[in-house]
């Protein structure tokens, strides 16, 4: 499948003025709270929250560790924003593609539940370049992550869907909590300065990013680091970044420690050098990162004021292999909701490519499931699990019904 893959995984903008830059923006709680709870959902394995910019409607936006102010990255949400942009600039991420242009609006005031923040410089993007919503299935609006975890102690309770924020002073780290591993925040990013990977039966320490923008389980820098592809891998698109489509490997790792907690056959990408790696320039010399596939088995809490990040496992999803799409399509939302789901692309050789599926077939079925019942992630969540398992589709190719079946087979 498609994955997200590096939502902003490297985002370099020339936002303000140094003097500005010093600005202490105003997160906070109201009514004197010392801590709230927010509901988020679960899409392609990111955290999407419901936020308010100045007068809007409830808008939907990724909550992203791997950037470092707040992006509307849907220009229909321009209409909210102060206007009078203070100044153009220009925006290089991940992908192939030339720079692109984004505006910047100061003065808003942002609310997420109980939390509020005025006077707020904003990222708004000329163009949905992203087309997240399209990806992930459901309306995306924007994304925003460091002033919320500088701020705060930020739980993301990957289990019951809900982000549990307190105010540092009041947060006490207990061992029931998990396990507690050092972070080190550098450039509004938070990183694990020591992650133990096996490759090729070689020991290596790595330091990750711990981003939640990113859909995937794990990416390696080859550009970065001494590490070799493994010898079994595909060459895939892995995904869409600001600098446009980001492509590479995907391979598995033997073996993944972080802290105390073993992984095995890890799901891993290698986006290509031109892609990624000749972009990086950061001084942590970050390595990779390690995206919400994994970070999706742990209730994870970050104190980025005392520099560390608590992990708790969910037992069940921990014991979960990981795994990648068997079926060879990828699915593209459309419609106002984004709740209708065409082919995108059917990969050569695969189960749905000898099955007979095409390229702009809509899907009205799976295994007796109505699309309209079911999300993106969802249908996703069938195409890569249990190996051997008939799929079922009943598509719409022009004005005419085809029904399609084929077996899952494990690529990778």
């Amino acid at each position: 499948m498609l994955r997200l893959f590096f939502l902003i995984v490297a985002l370099f903008f020339i936002l303000v003025p140094e003097q500005a830059q010093e600005k202490v923006f105003g997160f906070h709680l109201i009514n004197k709270r010392k801590t709230t709870r927010i509901p988020f959902k679960l899409h392609a394995n990111l955290v999407i929250v419901p936020v308010q910019i100045n007068n809007s409607d409830t808008l939907h936006f990724i909550l992203d560790t791997g950037v470092s102010t707040i992006i509307i990255t849907d220009p229909t949400v321009a209409r909210y924003v102060n206007k009078g942009y203070t100044r153009t600039v220009t925006i290089d991420g991940i992908g192939n593609e030339e720079r692109r242009q984004a505006s910047i609006s100061i003065g808003n005031t942002f609310r997420m539940g109980n939390v509020r923040a005025y006077d707020q410089n904003l990222v708004v993007l000329e163009e949905d370049l992203l087309k997240l919503s399209e990806f992930i299935g459901t309306p995306i609006h924007g994304i925003f992550g460091y002033d919320l975890f500088e701020r705060f102690v930020v739980t993301m309770d990957y289990r019951r869907q809900e982000l549990i924020i307190k105010m540092p002073e009041d947060f006490r780290y207990r061992r029931w909590h998990g396990d507690q591993l050092p972070l080190r925040v550098e450039n509004r990013r938070p990183y694990l300065p020591a992650v133990q990977l096996t490759e090729k039966g070689e020991e290596k320490t790595v330091q990750m990013l711990l981003d939640t923008g990113a859909g995937h389980a794990v990416m390696l820098n080859t550009y970065s680091t001494n590490v070799t592809l493994p010898d079994k891998v595909l060459r895939v698109q892995l995904g869409i970044g600001l600098g446009g489509a980001v492509s590479g490997y995907l391979g598995r790792l033997p073996k993944l420690r972080v802290g105390q907690f073993e992984m095995h056959d890890v799901l891993t990408s290698f986006p290509d050098s031109s892609s990624f790696g000749a972009k990086i320039n950061f001084p942590a010399a970050r390595q990779g990162n390690l995206g919400g596939e994994l970070l999706r088995r742990f209730v994870v809490t970050f104190h980025y004021k005392e520099q560390y990040v608590i992990l708790k496992p969910i037992r069940k999803v921990l014991a979960e292999t990981f795994e990648h799409d068997m079926s060879g399509l990828d699915f593209r939302a459309k419609g106002d909701e984004f709740n209708a789901y065409f082919v995108d692309r059917v990969i050569l050789d695969s189960p749905a490519y000898y099955a007979g599926v095409q390229v702009g077939d809509k899907l009205l079925y799976i295994n007796n499931t109505s699309a309209n019942d079911i999300n993106l992630t969802g249908i996703n969540k069938i195409l890569q699990r249990k190996e051997g398992r008939e799929v079922n589709l009943v598509l719409m190719r022009s004005n005419e019904l085809v029904f399609i079946s084929f077996i899952l087979k494990r690529t990778i």
